[in-house]
């Protein structure tokens, strides 16, 4: 299997929420591109980031690792974390590892930008974790 390296785009979508386009695989080498895009959307600064993966063309566990890594940077600074454009199969893998369950995912840019302004205003405990309590606790 040939590799497409990751490349990213960051834009606003208002509302102090940045979509961050991905393209490529979601691999352990791009970890330097994720991290780089996450902070080109403005760090602290959004309360919600959409991650769009229309273009994903490929994402293993090690991407996986990544996205929790991702989570962990968003929660810490108090985001909200929404996707579109999961395929059939990355929804059933972001099911089976319970990444659905902090990170909402959505049918269209628009839900998942709504979502993100949404949630990331409410002060009910850290993101993606209703009360504040942790996934499965």
């Amino acid at each position: 299997m040939s590799s497409t390296q990751l490349q990213t785009h960051v834009g606003s979508a208002g509302d102090a929420v940045a979509v961050i386009e991905l393209k490529g695989d979601v691999t352990a080498a791009c970890e330097t591109e994720l991290m780089d895009a996450y902070r080109e959307a403005g760090g602290e600064e959004n309360r919600g980031i959409v991650l769009d993966f229309t273009g994903l063309d490929y994402m293993n566990s090690s991407g996986i690792g990544l996205l929790v890594t991702f989570l962990v940077r968003a929660k810490r600074a108090h985001q909200q974390l929404s996707a579109y454009g999961l395929s059939d199969h990355y929804r059933q893998i972001f099911d089976l590892t319970r990444l659905d369950e902090v990170i909402s995912v959505h049918a269209d840019e628009r839900a998942a930008v709504a979502a993100a302004a949404a949630a990331g205003s409410k002060d009910d405990g850290p993101v993606g974790t209703p009360g504040g309590r942790a996934p499965g606790a």
